[in-house]
């Protein structure tokens, strides 16, 4: 049973902002509001996805979530809203002028729609627009100076390893592959095929580790996050919601959103955030990255005119 015990003596939160700090509160201990795992975990993903959050009837928020339409009741009524639409009406409100949730807005009732013909073509556009739903999602959680430092470090690190699982693995390689175009001595952290704890005992404190997964995570890849931050690793965490257990040994976590009819976990918000964050990588080298890029053109160039020889 979800143990959920509210505080009679804290306000409700009026705002998205006060929803979302309260949430990391709960987390820490620092507030007499306390939830059981699985009732922070669906909190801190309806944080997270204000947009979905907003625009979805709380049958489809539930469906999404795996949950009943009643936990939801409960939770925002512990919460001390007098019910679902009370505790909606904060995510309502935060959109409502936010110019960065305007397309988000429209997906939201694009999704709502069953269409008789093209159905093909339909699952097409559903997918698109949650992917646009998810991108907005991560969009809207952006910290600048989060992401100049950790642009910094993937750029300047000595050692850059990034790790992930299953589909998260597909992720990974394109991160690395990226890095790989602007700097060197990057890798998937078990490349070598020797373990994980081979790959993490090549690395030294001050190095980077990037760590990818979201939910059910894969707890292989918490643990690599825990062991490395412990050992001095600068870690970066690449996940969804705050609850995950890759934000707590994160010096710099970005959550994005994963929501979609796709019968497995969406990628395609996290490969735009990929894009984003190599773009401001190689901001970050400057001339180097231009020179790196140059300097590797050349090289596949003179490698085809050797094989062409051959």
């Amino acid at each position: 049973m979800t143990t959920i015990s509210a505080s009679k003596s804290s306000p409700r939160p009026q705002t998205l902002e006060e929803l979302r700090a309260l949430t990391v509160d709960i987390r820490r201990g620092n507030t007499d509001l306390s939830l059981g795992g699985k009732a922070l975990g669906v909190l801190s993903r309806l944080v997270d996805t204000p947009e979905q959050t907003a625009v979805r009837t709380i049958s489809e928020l539930a469906e999404g979530l795996g949950i009943n339409p009643s936990t939801l009741t409960r939770l925002a009524k512990r919460l001390g809203y007098g019910g679902f639409g009370d505790f909606q009406d904060v995510f309502r409100e935060a959109i409502s002028d936010d110019g960065r949730y305007f397309y988000s807005r429209q997906a939201g009732r694009l999704i709502s729609i069953k269409e008789e013909a093209d159905e093909e073509i339909h699952v097409f556009e559903k997918l698109a627009a949650e992917s646009k739903i998810n991108i907005d999602g991560f969009l809207a959680q952006l910290d600048g100076p989060e992401l100049h430092a950790a642009a910094n470090r993937l750029a300047h690190a000595r050692r850059v390893r990034v790790y992930g699982v299953r589909q998260f693995h597909a992720f990974a390689s394109f991160l690395t592959y990226g890095l790989a175009m602007l700097r060197s001595d990057v890798a998937l952290l078990d490349a070598p095929r020797l373990g994980e704890a081979e790959g993490l005992a090549q690395l030294e404190p001050g190095d980077v580790l990037v760590v990818a997964s979201c939910a059910p995570y894969t707890r292989n890849v918490a643990e690599v996050a825990a062991l490395g931050a412990r050992r001095g690793l600068d870690v970066i965490a690449v996940t969804d919601t705050r609850s995950s257990p890759l934000v707590p040994p994160a010096r710099h976590a970005f959550l994005v959103p994963h929501a979609s009819s796709f019968f497995s976990n969406s990628m395609g918000a996290y490969i735009v955030f990929c894009e984003g964050l190599l773009n401001l990588v190689a901001r970050a080298l400057a001339d180097g990255a231009i020179d790196a890029l140059a300097k590797r053109e050349a090289l596949i160039r003179d490698l085809r005119i050797e094989i062409d020889r051959d």
